[in-house]
Order: C-alpha cells, then sequence, then structure tokens
C-alpha cells in the first residue's frame, strides 16, 4: 500500500491545509525545474490527481458530519425531553402534601422534596443528595425536634431505627417537641431503593387522645362507681407512694375519717395514722409492710390478717401494678373466721365423736374378726378332724365292700359309702365356703387349657346324666384360659353338677364363645327354670330351689361358691333363665396372653393299665391309728404289702432293720410335732431309692399342690378316695413292670 501524505483521522481542515501547502509546493518545484522534460508535466499531474483527491476526501468528510449531526440532535431531544420529565417529577413530588425522600440501593439519598424533615429544621439543610440512610438517620436522632423519652437517649433511637429499617415494611410514629407528631413509612422499590414518606397526623393524634380521655373520664366514673359499690375497702397508690384512688369502704373498714383520704396523700402518712389500732398476725409486722413498700425490686403479692379492735378480723391483700404503683385490698372476714372457729370447734367435737364411735366400732370390728377368724379355724379344724375319721370310714367300708360277700351287706356296704361321700360333698363346700368368707383364699393365675378339663368333666358326669337319661354334650376346646385352675375347675363343676340335678329331661350343653379378648363359658339345661324372683337368692348359702331334696344331694352351697370364686378371680357371673325352658349359666374369663403349657393339675399322675397290686410294697406313713389302721386294710384288700409306720423316724428304723425299699410311700401332710409328710417322703426317697409318693391331706391350698407338683408327689385330698388311691397304685405297679431288670 503506498503510503499516504494525508492522515486520514486528521480534520477536514487540516487535511485540506496540508493539501494545499503540497500542491504549492509541487508547483513551486515544477516553476524552479530546469529539466522541460516529462518530469516536470508527470508532477503537474500528480498534484492535479492529488486535488482530486482532496476534492472527494472533503465530501465524504462533509457527509460523515452531516450523519453525525442527525444523532445529536436526537440526542439532544432526548436530554430536553429527560430534563422536562425529571422536572415534573420534582413538580409532582413537591406537590405532595408529605414529606417524600427516595434513597437508592446503596443507601444515598437521591431527591426529597421541601416537606421531607419539615418538622426538624434545624437538619433541613443537611438534606441533600449523596446523604446516606446512616446518616439521615443520626441527624433525626440527634435534632433538637425530636422528643424522646427519659429514659432512652439518640444513640439508644437510632440502634432502634436503624433495627428497623431491616424490616421489609416499616411505620410507625415519632413524637416532636409542641405535643406534635409524625408517620413515617418506608417503602421498598424494585431496584432494591428505599421510598420514605413523612406524614403529620398531629391532628389525627389529638383527636384519639380526647376519645381516649373521654373514654378514660368515663372508665374513671364506671370505676368510681364500682369502687362505691363493692364490700372491700380498696387504695390505690403510684409508683411515687401517693394516693390516688380510694373508695369510702377502705376508711370504714380501717375505722379512720373519710377526710384523712386524700388525693396525693403519702402511704406512710396514712399507714401510721391507724397502724396503732390494729394487730397483726404472726406472720407479717408493720417493718415487713414498710420494707415491701418502699422495696426497689419486684413486690411479690402480700397476704395477711390484721386485728382491729377485739372483734373484727380484716384480710389484707397487696399487689404491684406494671407502672410501679400498688393496690391494696381490705376485707372484712370476721363473720368467716367466727364461722371457722365454730366449725373448728364443731370439727373437734365431732372428730372426738367419731374417735369414740371408731373406738367402739374398732372394738367391735376385732370382735367380729376374732369371731370370724375363730369361726373360720372351727370350721378347718372340724372338718379337718372330720375329715380323718370320715376318711377311716370310707376306707373301712371299701375294704368291707370288698368283702363281703352277701349281696345285702355290699349293698348296705354301698349306701353307707355313699353317705359318706355326700358328707365328703358337705365338708368340701363348708371348707370353700369358709376360706372364700375369710379371705384365707389364695390363687394362682396362669394360663389353663380347657381342653383337658373339658374331657375329665365329660368322664366324670356322663354316667350321672345317662343315669338319669340326660344328653350330656360337652364340646371340646382349645382355648387357653387365664385364670386359677382349681377355683376355675370347682365353678365349673358345681355350674355342671347342678344343672344335672336340676334337670329331669332332655339335654345339659358346655361350650365357650368367643368374645373378643375374652373366652364365655356356658352351661345351658332344659330343666325348670328359675324365676325371677329367685335369681338373686339362688347365690346365698343354703338356698336350693327344690326345698325338699335331701341333704345328700347337697346343701345349697353350690352356687354361693360359684359366685365368690368368681368374684375372687374377676371372673363375670351371668344367668339367662326361663321357667319351664331351662337356664343358662356364663362364666367371662379372659384369654391367656401368650400360649404356653399350663401346669398339670396335681392331685394324681395319670392312671396307668390294671396290674397285680401282690408284689406291690407300700410304706405309710399316718400319726392317726384308726386312718392308718384304716389304709393299711384298704392296701391289703387289694393285695398289697403295708409297712405301716407312725413318724419318719419309725419307717426309717423299719426300713433299715429290715433290709426293704419300699415300692410306694403314702405319707400324711400333718404329722406329729409340726413335720410334714412332703419333708419326711423326700428324705425317705433319697436314702431307699425315690419311689413314687402319694400325699393326703384336708388341706387344700395351691401351695400344697404346688409344691407336690413340683416334687413329682401325687396329691389326694381327704377324705380320701378309694378309686383315686388304687389308680395311684395301679400306675406304679405299671411303672414298676416297665422298669428294666437289674
Amino acid at each position: 500500500m503506498t503510503p499516504s501524505l494525508i492522515d486520514p483521522n486528521d480534520p477536514v481542515e487540516r487535511q485540506n491545509e496540508k493539501l494545499l501547502k503540497i500542491a504549492e509546493s509541487l508547483m513551486r518545484r515544477v516553476e524552479e525545474s530546469t529539466d522541460a522534460s516529462g518530469a516536470a508535466y508527470a508532477q503537474f499531474q500528480r498534484a492535479a490527481m492529488l486535488e482530486q483527491e482532496v476534492r472527494a476526501r472533503t465530501l465524504e468528510l462533509e457527509r460523515a458530519l452531516d450523519l453525525l449531526n442527525e444523532p445529536n440532535a436526537r440526542l439532544a431531544q432526548a436530554n430536553r425531553e429527560t430534563e422536562a420529565a425529571r422536572s415534573n417529577l420534582a413538580n409532582a413530588i413537591e406537590t405532595v402534601q408529605e414529606g417524600f425522600a427516595l434513597f437508592n440501593s446503596d443507601e444515598e439519598l437521591v431527591m426529597c422534596n421541601s416537606r421531607f424533615g419539615m418538622h426538624m429544621p434545624d437538619i433541613r439543610s443537611a438534606l441533600v443528595p449523596g446523604l446516606t440512610f446512616t446518616q439521615y438517620v443520626e441527624l433525626v436522632s440527634e435534632s433538637q425536634f425530636l422528643a424522646l423519652p427519659d429514659s432512652e437517649t439518640p444513640q439508644q433511637w437510632a440502634q432502634k431505627r436503624m433495627a428497623r429499617h431491616a424490616d421489609e415494611h416499616v411505620i410507625f410514629n415519632a413524637r416532636m417537641i409542641w405535643n406534635r407528631w409524625v408517620q413515617v413509612s418506608e417503602h421498598r422499590t424494585p431496584d432494591g431503593g428505599t421510598v420514605i414518606l413523612q406524614t403529620d397526623v398531629t391532628d389525627i393524634m389529638r383527636i384519639e387522645r380526647q376519645e381516649r380521655d373521654r373514654m378514660l373520664d368515663d372508665q374513671a366514673r364506671l370505676i368510681r362507681a364500682t369502687l362505691e359499690h363493692i364490700d372491700q375497702g380498696l387504695c390505690i397508690f403510684d409508683s411515687k407512694l401517693r394516693l390516688v384512688g380510694w373508695n369510702k369502704r377502705a376508711s370504714e373498714l380501717l375505722s379512720q375519717p373519710a377526710a384523712r383520704f386524700q388525693m396525693g396523700a403519702q402511704f406512710a402518712t396514712l399507714f401510721n395514722r391507724f397502724r396503732a389500732d390494729v394487730t397483726f398476725n404472726d406472720e407479717m409486722s408493720a417493718a415487713d409492710i414498710e420494707a415491701w413498700v418502699s422495696s426497689d425490686g419486684n413486690r411479690p403479692p402480700l397476704s395477711f390478717e390484721i386485728h382491729r379492735g377485739r372483734s373484727h378480723i380484716l384480710s389484707v391483700f397487696a399487689q404491684e401494678m406494671p407502672d410501679r404503683g400498688f393496690v391494696i385490698s381490705f376485707t372484712d372476714v370476721t363473720a368467716e373466721r367466727q364461722a371457722a372457729q365454730a366449725i373448728i370447734e364443731s370439727k373437734e367435737q365431732l372428730e372426738q365423736r367419731v374417735a369414740d364411735r371408731t373406738e367402739e366400732l374398732a372394738r367391735a370390728l376385732k370382735d367380729a374378726e376374732r369371731a370370724n377368724a375363730t369361726k373360720s379355724r372351727f370350721v378347718a379344724a372340724a372338718s379337718h378332724d372330720l375329715l380323718q375319721p370320715l376318711s377311716a370310714a370310707k376306707l373301712y367300708v371299701s375294704s368291707l365292700e370288698s368283702t363281703v360277700e352277701d349281696d345285702t351287706a355290699r349293698n348296705v356296704a354301698h349306701k353307707a359309702g355313699s353317705a359318706l361321700g355326700s358328707v365328703e360333698h358337705i365338708l368340701e363346700a363348708l371348707l370353700d365356703i369358709s376360706k372364700l368368707d375369710s379371705g384365707q383364699a389364695s390363687v394362682h393365675v396362669s394360663a389353663v387349657p380347657l381342653g383337658p378339663m373339658l374331657m375329665q368333666f365329660g368322664d366324670a358326669f356322663r354316667p350321672a346324666a345317662h343315669a338319669k337319661g340326660l344328653d350330656l354334650r360337652i364340646l371340646p376346646s382349645a382355648a387357653l384360659v387365664q385364670s386359677d385352675a382349681t377355683y376355675l375347675r370347682r365353678i365349673l363343676q358345681n355350674l355342671i353338677s347342678n344343672a344335672i340335678r336340676y334337670t329331669d329331661r332332655g339335654k345339659v350343653l358346655v361350650g365357650v364363645r368367643r368374645r373378643g379378648a375374652h373366652l364365655v363359658i356356658e352351661v345351658h339345661d332344659t330343666g325348670p327354670g328359675i324365676p325371677e324372683a329367685a335369681r338373686d337368692t339362688i347365690f346365698q348359702e343354703f338356698q336350693r330351689l327344690d326345698a325338699a331334696a335331701s341333704a345328700a344331694e347337697g346343701m345349697g352351697l353350690g352356687l354361693a361358691i360359684v359366685e365368690r370364686a368368681c368374684a375372687l378371680l374377676d371372673h363375670s357371673l351371668s344367668l339367662s333363665s326361663e321357667e319351664g325352658r331351662g337356664s343358662v349359666f356364663s362364666v367371662r374369663v379372659p384369654l391367656a396372653r401368650a400360649a404356653g403349657q399350663a401346669a398339670p393339675h396335681p392331685e394324681l399322675p395319670a392312671t396307668g393299665q390294671s396290674g397285680d397290686l401282690h408284689s406291690l410294697i407300700a410304706l405309710i406313713i399316718e400319726n392317726e391309728d384308726n386312718m392308718r389302721a384304716a389304709l393299711t386294710m384298704a392296701l391289703e384288700t387289694w393285695g398289697v404289702q403295708v409297712l405301716d409306720c407312725a413318724s419318719e423316724d419309725e419307717a426309717r428304723t423299719l426300713l433299715t432293720e429290715i433290709g426293704v425299699s419300699p415300692d410306694v410311700i403314702i405319707a400324711d401332710y400333718q404329722l406329729d410335732n409340726g413335720r410334714m409328710g412332703t419333708d419326711a417322703a423326700q428324705r425317705l426317697g433319697v436314702e431307699f431309692g425315690s419311689p413314687p409318693v402319694c400325699i393326703i391331706s384336708a388341706n387344700r391350698s395351691v401351695e400344697l399342690s404346688e409344691r407336690c407338683a413340683s416334687e413329682g408327689f401325687g396329691l389326694i385330698h381327704k377324705p380320701i378316695d378309694t378309686n383315686k388311691l388304687l389308680h395311684f397304685l395301679l400306675n406304679c405297679t405299671a411303672h414298676q413292670d416297665a422298669a428294666p431288670s437289674p
């Protein structure tokens, strides 16, 4: 590219000036040149071309200037319009009747109108664009026209103002001097700026205050009327301990002239005027009250009593108010205290009478408990004493029945055994009633399977039902219930026995129904039904629907035992009956929470195969001679070889002397000198080969049953059931036969 003598970036005037100088220089060189050849002409030609280029460039520059002038004109027009809009905005803001200020996102003042800060002339000149918001707040806080509370400094006000500024929306009232008010509100702009509006709300505040004063005056009159109509005396003091409110009742209760109660009277003056006329109780003194009134901290409420004169008692209550003032109320409680004293005296007299009566009742209760305990001991002792000879009699009758050959004698022996069985049932019922009434009955609640129990009832009661021509149906069940096995057995046994006894034709049905977490055991019969009037009395002792029945058929104790046993186990008992169609007795028993193996019934081990008893050697330990002789006779009748002894020591001596180990031990539970048959059988079993043990006793406690079950002993209650004893011996024989030969 050929270098140009003209800089295109120079102004047009400068370029023209350079072109003229170049042309002039070229012309001068042409004129001065001695060479007239074509060189001069060439230079002239170049000068002419340069002049044309200058003219063309000049035209281009003029066109470029025209193009620049058009945007400049539009920019100038835009500037004029902006200035007009700014002027219009300023005029519009100026016409606003409120103080207006705009701060940008950098917290700097952009513009404000003349009314902004008009209530603070001392800072008005400092409100100029560029002022930061923090500086604005500091100016306002230090203005002499801002009225601050006595407890607040300008710095504290500024800190609170800046904290409020951080909120999204701000509006509050600022108090100026001369009782003027300005409402200040802040609004956020989309670009993060802040608009502040200041509104003079003095007139509104004055109207509100006037209305509030009017309402306060109305309230004051209402309060005054209320104070004068209440029965309490009231005195109200302000924070400077000056009297600002009271009622006439206060002067009456304190027995002070009404003229002494004047507005502004000091508490100390009033207190000193009546303190000599009153007496304080032990918990409060005049010094304590003065200390409470003059306390600088929070005053807790005071409540105490004072005595005026000989008979008047005033209850005083003092409480601090939010403005550090306090109110004291006086209540005449003379009548209440006199009534309370009369009540106390009456109460003391009544308590003395109650104490005397209680002592009498306690003696009567002790006598009743002593009589009841005596009765229970008598019944237990009498039953035990009767059970011993009864057991012997049953064993003698059983032996006689199995040995006599004459049918008439055998029939008499059988009837005698049945009579003794009836006596046995009556004694058992008396024992049960005695235990349940005396509170000595103990229960052992566990998971009890109903299936085996119902099967045993079927085996036990089916012969009696068939003998009467009744259809006895006991539905099977695999349920587990939470109950005491012994008492549950006794409850169901009595209900089934009653159903069979009082049903002449038809059937007896025993079944269970599931009811949520409970099982309802029902005994249905097709008997005569129970009249409505008799449904409460049948559960009492010695009450029977069939009054003509003999004692051998029961003494009316079965349902009494059922009711007491159900109450003891917390099993609900219900009765549904219809005369001529039958009755339903229901026992509601809770289901066992978890399946488990219930403890086996401890009375007897399982019955074994029938076998020969002639090879069986039985050791009998019984301290009663008649009972021991009857047991020996019964066992020898069955072919058992018997070693009878009265004590453990006698048995040990006999076995050691003859060198024989017994095949079975039958021991009475209660031996002489407080010794127990269970302990004797355990010790002898260890010494002589651990033979099977059967305990016989009139004790029907759960503890004995559990002890026998844990030791693996059989248990037969007195009077002895010979069938159970025979089954026990047969079972021992079966085990003996199954044992391997040495």
